[in-house]
């Protein structure tokens, strides 16, 4: 009887690591990070994942998310009509948003404690949420970021006013919540909002001999001031009983020194305000916001790009990182790019995946869930 020669098959990892393409293989983090990324996987794993990267590794300067609100509802898109936000079966699933209640909290909570470790110490966060959730959302996000590090809640218009049939008024509203990292100094770049001013204002009636139309101010504001500077007498008067003046005395003297104070007839003093310098200097963006969601849509919830362009010229620099964990259709990778900030955008959704690369063509992408796949199958990198 011949001899055979037994032949040991070769292990499933060594078959595995041949077969994978080189698409698949992992790369060192920093030949990936070239100051854009997209991640493809679940967002608490890459948050983790970030998290051991010491490029980016408390060094995101902004944080815009927009996760799901708790409505217990599917998200879909058709090929028909992409720009349908849809609800029901049919259709490709964009994503879940079937997570509610306390369990709906904790998912929250474990992503907002990553995203503050990757968080630059003074960097500002933006929660994107719904009215219905909001005021829970708020107490979690006091919890993780302290009640001290609150700035503003945020009410964005959304949408034109609805005439739906129910016993309750229309909803045209959803909130931000804006909160700051402990430590450090946050940016604030102050953007303006443009304002326009018509010649027939009648709010600037007054005129210079030039022809610069003014307005005057009261020089006094409310609350009176028991020690400090600007509740002392200047020129003979007193502010005016429960208020204070808006200025010290030696400011006061220099705006008069400036003409920058008009005196009547009867001795009281207000403060000149010309047209010219309030358009230029434009006027302070209040809480409330309008930014509507766009008309036709890429992606179910797409967000408003203006919104989005806003909050990053805002509170960022250009080089900050800015990173967006539930980043969808890529509206907060699109604004940063254009403002030449650096971005990470996260998202489990392959519908969302396509979209943000099909905005953001020369995107790098990291397949978090294809390497996991890999790894189940015995290869690892």
């Amino acid at each position: 009887m011949p001899t055979v020669a037994l032949r040991r098959a070769p292990s499933r990892r060594r078959y595995l690591a041949r077969e994978i393409p080189p698409a698949y293989r992992p790369k060192p983090f920093n030949e990936m990070w070239t100051g854009e990324l997209l991640i493809h996987g679940d967002n608490l794993e890459a948050l983790r994942w970030l998290r051991n990267q010491p490029a980016v590794s408390q060094k995101v300067r902004l944080v815009y998310i927009d996760p799901p609100f708790g409505t217990r509802q599917l998200f879909t898109v058709t090929a028909q009509r992409m720009a349908t936000i849809s609800r029901g079966n049919g259709g490709q699933l964009a994503y879940r948003d079937d997570v509610s209640g306390e369990t709906y909290l904790r998912f929250l909570r474990g992503r907002f404690e990553a995203i503050r470790d990757l968080m630059v110490d003074g960097g500002a966060i933006y929660v994107h949420i719904d009215c219905k959730v909001g005021h829970y959302v708020k107490c979690l996000l006091d919890d993780v970021f302290g009640p001290e590090n609150f700035i503003n809640d945020i009410t964005r218009i959304k949408c034109n006013p609805k005439n739906f049939s129910r016993n309750g008024y229309g909803n045209v509203k959803d909130m931000v919540l804006f909160y700051k990292k402990s430590g450090g100094q946050m940016i604030w770049n102050n953007v303006r909002q443009p304002v326009r001013i018509a010649m027939n204002d009648q709010r600037f009636r007054r005129a210079e001999q030039n022809g610069r139309r003014y307005t005057t101010t009261p020089l006094h504001a409310p609350g009176e001031t028991v020690n400090g500077e600007t509740g002392r007498m200047w020129r003979g008067l007193r502010p005016p009983p429960g208020r204070h003046w808006r200025y010290s005395p030696s400011a006061l003297d220099e705006l008069d020194r400036r003409g920058l104070i008009e005196w009547s007839s009867t001795g009281n003093p207000r403060k000149k305000m010309y047209a010219d310098d309030a358009v230029r200097a434009g006027a302070k963006v209040q809480d409330v916001w309008v930014y509507k969601d766009p008309q036709n849509p890429r992606y179910p919830t797409e967000k408003n790009l203006e919104m989005l362009e806003f909050i990053v010229e805002n509170s960022s620099r250009p080089g900050d990182i800015v990173l967006d964990a539930f980043c969808g259709s890529g509206t907060t990778l699109m604004a940063a790019r254009a403002l030449g900030r650096r971005w990470i955008g996260i998202d489990n959704s392959p519908v969302a995946i396509s979209t943000v690369k099909a905005r953001l063509l020369d995107c790098v992408m990291y397949d978090l869930i294809a390497e996991a796949r890999m790894a189940s199958h015995g290869y690892v990198g």
